[in-house]
């Protein structure tokens, strides 16, 4: 990771520091939200333990046959639940399709919340015993530091340190796991996955198995991202950059095929995109707009903003 570009900042700090750690936490958040885009984040609170049988769970299902992998693909769910396969989806603007499959597991609503009617079941899989409850688990995990760190950020735009708890208490999240498997014939592009902004409020991702994420810097260079050992990566999505009226940027990254040498390795990589429930207001806050920073967007909700999005990358018609 370049230390010049994307910052490492301390959860414990915020969560259980002096009030002046907490005050830094807050503004250095905000402050590499505003120019990158990226930071890494330590004692996020995931424990490595579940990160391990996380990955372990998911490379035992991407190694299943094509046939039993298939038997978790819900079309009609546009790929917001279970298996997708090879190929199928591909970056807003291009055609071509990423080099990945995946799996996704979503919000499991436990505590009788009326939101719970507009959430598909997860798709159970049977081949991979324990599947479902250490994606389950991981997916709690995520989900309050995740939270944590939007507290943050509520307070760096002025907002209640719990403006945004009501919105992401069960909201409409997604753990994905992801799979690009090697590279075994001359491949069209140099890219695994086309340069892409997210679609959430953030993302939080592990540290992947291999190199190849990169993100675009404000002067035009692709910079590479590695996780280091005990950090996740967060970065802002299209929502979030959309609520502050561009103010916090939505930073453009992509993954790249590794050298040649490295071409027999398959890549994983397991991010947390933190979605709001489908009613949250994406209008622009006030505080964000002003003469010399005009409303830049229409008003719009998450649920039909993300509706938007996953047409526009070819998971829904």
């Amino acid at each position: 990771m370049n230390p010049n570009l994307i910052p490492t900042l301390d959860l414990a700090l915020f969560l259980q520091g002096s009030a002046e750690e907490k005050a830094d936490f807050v503004q250095a958040l905000g402050h590499a939200f505003e120019s990158v885009g990226f930071v890494a984040i330590k004692n996020h609170g995931i424990p490595d333990s579940e990160i391990q049988s996380l990955y372990r769970h998911v490379q035992d299902f991407f190694a299943l046959p094509e046939l039993q992998k298939k038997k978790y693909e819900k079309k009609e769910l546009a790929g917001q639940r279970g298996y997708t396969s090879f190929g199928r989806e591909h970056a807003k603007g291009f055609d071509a399709p990423d080099l990945k499959e995946f799996f996704q597991f979503g919000q499991e609503v436990e505590d009788g919340d009326p939101n719970a009617e507009f959430y598909p079941p997860n798709v159970a899989v049977d081949d991979v015993p324990g599947f479902n409850s250490t994606l389950h688990r991981a997916y709690l995990a995520f989900e309050l530091s995740g939270a944590a760190l939007l507290q943050a950020i509520a307070l760096f735009l002025g907002l209640d340190e719990h403006y945004f708890d009501v919105y992401v208490h069960n909201g409409n999240s997604i753990l994905r796991a992801i799979h690009y498997p090697p590279i075994t014939q001359e491949p069209h592009s140099a890219l695994r996955a086309e340069q892409h902004e997210d679609i959430n409020l953030i993302t939080l991702l592990v540290g992947a198995s291999a190199d190849g994420l990169q993100i675009l810097s404000k002067s035009g260079e692709w910079v590479p991202v590695t996780s280091l050992p005990e950090q996740i990566v967060v970065n802002v999505g299209d929502m979030l950059q959309r609520l502050t009226n561009n103010r916090l940027k939505s930073t453009t990254h992509r993954v790249v095929n590794p050298p040649r040498t490295q071409w027999h390795l398959p890549r994983y990589s397991i991010p947390f995109f933190l979605h709001p429930r489908s009613n949250m207001s994406l209008r622009c806050l006030d505080s964000c707009v002003d003469a010399a920073h005009p409303k830049a967007y229409e008003d719009a909700t998450a649920g039909a903003y993300l509706d938007e999005r996953l047409a526009e990358i070819g998971l829904k018609k």
